[in-house]
């Protein structure tokens, strides 16, 4: 009775991890993308910015409990270097080279900035939460670089390592689905949400609203309480459209991954928020972009050879491998 329920899990497990390929440049893109943001807040800020002093918070950067261990905590007094540091290791993930040695780093690099600096976005935030549920992906990625895919057979790579690479991008999904839940029924709570009003006071909002020239475009919609409605419930409809992607099929996850990407270009145009539209952009390509399914890229990002196995390959079954 006991072994049966086991057998059958198994036996699921084994069919998932044989029809499904972790390592491809889908998770590669996705790396670039978030690694890509942070360097780009980094670029564009400097360390004064990032780390001044605010009401509450006298000592910067801030390094309390587990922050402790970020870059910008353990050289408080040389935070331009230490800057300039991370944009240099931020460039080198980007680029995509030796993904189980980035890796790690790509993690602390983002975290430092999220713990450490006073002036951060909810990208920041999904930056450090999606490099460390990356880790089991690019710690059993044996690639030079992870544009190039991975061209195996199921008997030549040991199966627990596909399997916990493939748990790992499970977890991403569901943690990108639960943001996207979280931003829509959050709103349900906010009276100029639910009576389709909000996006008024965020276009015209003087720090984040919309730029003079778009905004002077948009007034004529803003101004007419219907299409002012449809755009704002329009809004929260699509976020907890996304969040329902992650039990829908994998048909219908090409057409709701488009409509996030440009989801999240017009809030980047809009409100300028650029690397949080990295960093969601990276994160909808993770959650809904299979990764069985590579990107066909540029000449001069594809691998000229197939992956070699990895020097540790089983030789074993598949079933004694789990």
């Amino acid at each position: 009775m006991i072994n049966d329920p086991l057998a059958r899990l198994g036996t699921l497990c084994e069919n998932w991890v044989a029809e499904s390929k972790p390592w491809t440049n889908v998770y590669g893109l996705a790396r670039t993308l978030l690694a890509t943001g942070t360097a780009a807040t980094l670029v564009f800020n400097r360390s004064t910015t990032l780390f001044r002093p605010l009401p509450g918070i006298s000592e910067v950067p801030v390094c309390y409990g587990i922050s402790r261990i970020g870059l910008f905590c353990l050289v408080p007094h040389h935070l331009e270097m230490a800057r300039w540091i991370a944009v240099a290791i931020l460039l080198v993930v980007a680029s995509g080279c030796y993904p189980r040695f980035t890796g790690p780093l790509h993690w602390w690099v983002s975290f430092s900035l999220a713990s450490s600096s006073v002036l951060i976005d909810g990208g920041d935030q999904v930056s450090a939460i999606l490099t460390l549920l990356l880790l089991p992906v690019t710690q059993t990625d044996w690639r030079k670089w992870h544009w190039q895919n991975s061209d195996y057979k199921t008997m030549e790579f040991p199966q627990w390592k596909r399997l916990l690479a493939l748990s790992a991008l499970l977890a991403v999904r569901v943690q990108v689905a639960g943001i996207y839940f979280h931003a829509a029924v959050g709103k349900l709570r906010v009276q100029e949400w639910t009576d389709g009003t909000a996006l008024y006071y965020w276009f015209i909002d003087p720090d984040f609203g919309a730029p003079r020239p778009l905004l002077w475009v948009l007034r004529p919609v803003l101004i007419h309480g219907t299409t002012l409605a449809l755009m704002t419930w329009g809004s929260m409809l699509l976020e907890f459209s996304l969040f329902m992607a992650l039990v829908m099929p994998k048909s219908a996850w090409g057409f709701f991954l488009r409509l996030g990407i440009a989801f999240h270009v017009m809030i980047a145009l809009i409100h300028g928020l650029v690397s949080f539209g990295f960093a969601m952009t990276a994160a909808l390509i993770l959650y809904l972009r299979p990764t069985e399914e590579p990107f066909i890229l540029p000449n001069f990002l594809r691998s000229r050879k197939p992956a070699a196995p990895h020097p540790l390959a089983s030789t074993a079954s598949p079933s004694s491998a789990l």
